[in-house]
């Protein structure tokens, strides 16, 4: 039985995530149509600012910063099936060096001046207490998704919890824009499988290369994925749906669980969560079962070169905002995609608008005829603007 105090966690926060605000939405659109540029000429970016508006419920919304990665750690008990090529204790090892300041995620971190947090949520050896690390252990790593569940029911709902409580911690801390963060060896095979199971995709479709593994390794790693969903009876993604905390127990890994959490968390307070690659996509998949509009706050950071991820984001409805062929996980798409969100805002507050500069807006009849007016290509080949 899971506890009741986390239980009542879960139940508080995704009680408390909200639609978003369709006034301030409106407001902001109509706010996007006077600045001064071409309405939709920022392309992707143009939905930010009206969606954290909608999010904040007022226009403009509140600038996405200061800005925090939470990297969520923990080992999986399915590596046994040799499906990466990396020791088990890269996990830990990769852990020292994220709070020694040594890794992509430091540096990438340092640039767009965002603090970093290790979460241990599941990390298989006993790490020692250091400055930047919460030692949130509800296991020590998941047991192997091919012969039984992950973890236990209780083990899954106390993952969600820490992810939601790491969220509070960061936002009462100062936080006003959340990353996504992960690390642990095996996790993307874990992360097929709750990609599969929550979309109905075949494992073939969804199971990627990880760190760089060989055909042979690819292969049975699909085949571990099958077998995992076979066993559990997640060959149907209304078996996912209709229990969401059950497939997470069944194939999940405890950074998942945390990861669903902090979704949650960050939904429920209101704050904008950018989301890093295939990991918290699989995450992502997990908190919208739980509550549908957790996700509307949120911002696909990148596009992963992983399978899984695009199967993901094409299923939640997101749009990455930067696709660099990127695998490496620990945030750092979401680290990249930062300053994309914060400018997109920044519009919001700086850019003049037509009125406001004393320039001409565009004339509705004239420029509807130009644009009806069929246009030669341009010395590119391209249509003239």
């Amino acid at each position: 039985m899971i506890p009741s105090e986390d239980r009542a966690l879960i139940e508080e926060t995704i009680a408390a995530v909200r639609p978003l605000d369709e006034a301030a939405m409106r407001d902001a659109r109509e706010h996007q149509a006077r600045l001064t540029k071409p309405l939709g000429s920022l392309g992707a970016l143009e939905e930010v600012p009206v969606r954290l508006a909608g999010l904040a419920g007022e226009c403009p919304p509140p600038m996405p910063g200061p800005a925090a990665v939470a990297i969520f750690a923990a080992d999986h008990g399915v590596h046994a099936r040799g499906v990466s090529p990396w020791p088990q204790e890269v996990t830990a090892q990769m852990v020292a060096n994220f709070l020694a300041g040594g890794a992509v995620v430091n540096a990438f971190a340092a640039q767009v001046g965002a603090s970093v947090t290790v979460v241990d949520a599941g990390v298989a050896a006993d790490l020692e207490s250091a400055p930047g690390l919460l030692i949130r252990k509800v296991a020590h790593g998941t047991a192997d998704i091919t012969e039984g569940p992950a973890m236990t029911p209780d083990q899954a709902a106390r993952s969600v919890a820490v992810g939601i409580e790491v969220a509070r911690e960061l936002v009462a801390s100062g936080a006003r824009c959340l990353l996504t963060g992960d690390m642990g060896i095996a996790n993307t095979t874990a992360s097929a499988a709750l990609v599969a199971a929550f979309t109905g995709l075949p494992p073939e479709d969804v199971t990627g290369r990880g760190t760089g593994i060989d055909d042979a390794t690819h292969a049975r790693k699909v085949e571990v994925v099958r077998t995992a969903l076979t066993r559990h009876g997640l060959l149907d993604r209304e078996a996912a749906d209709g229990d969401p905390l059950g497939a997470l127990a069944a194939v999940g890994g405890l950074e998942h669980g945390a990861l669903a959490g902090f979704i949650l968390g960050a939904a429920a307070l209101r704050v904008p969560l950018v989301l890093d690659g295939v990991i918290a996509g699989a995450a992502a998949l997990v908190a919208a079962a739980l509550a549908p509009r957790a996700l509307d706050g949120c911002v696909a950071g990148h596009r992963s070169a992983e399978p899984g991820h695009s199967a993901t984001v094409g299923h939640l409805g997101l749009r990455p905002l930067v696709d660099l062929e990127l695998r490496l996980g620990e945030g750092t798409g979401a680290l990249l995609a930062l300053p994309l969100v914060q400018g997109a805002v920044r519009v919001f507050h700086e850019v003049a608008t037509f009125d406001s500069a004393g320039v001409s807006a565009k004339r509705p009849d004239r420029d509807a005829a130009r644009d009806a007016t069929p246009r030669g290509p341009d010395r590119h080949g391209e249509p003239a603007e």
